[in-house]
């Protein structure tokens, strides 16, 4: 996310916004190549979100009452 002003992740590693920015040059020619490194974000940006609210549901003292 950093990696424009020179912090990050570099070109040669490969990483899923790498790989995104990659297949999005050949999205006309192999649309496929697309959809691994975003399915990954997604999945992760999804877990990560229902384990936050999970844990703000099981640490919150203001919810225990209203169940």
């Amino acid at each position: 996310a950093i990696s424009f002003i020179g912090f990050g992740i570099q070109p040669p590693t490969p990483s899923w916004g790498n790989m995104l920015t990659n297949a999005s040059q050949y999205l006309g020619k192999a649309p496929y190549l697309i959809y691994p490194p975003g399915v990954a974000v997604f999945v992760t940006v999804l877990c990560l979100y229902l384990i936050g609210d999970g844990l703000r549901d099981a640490l919150d003292p203001r919810l225990r009452g209203a169940k």
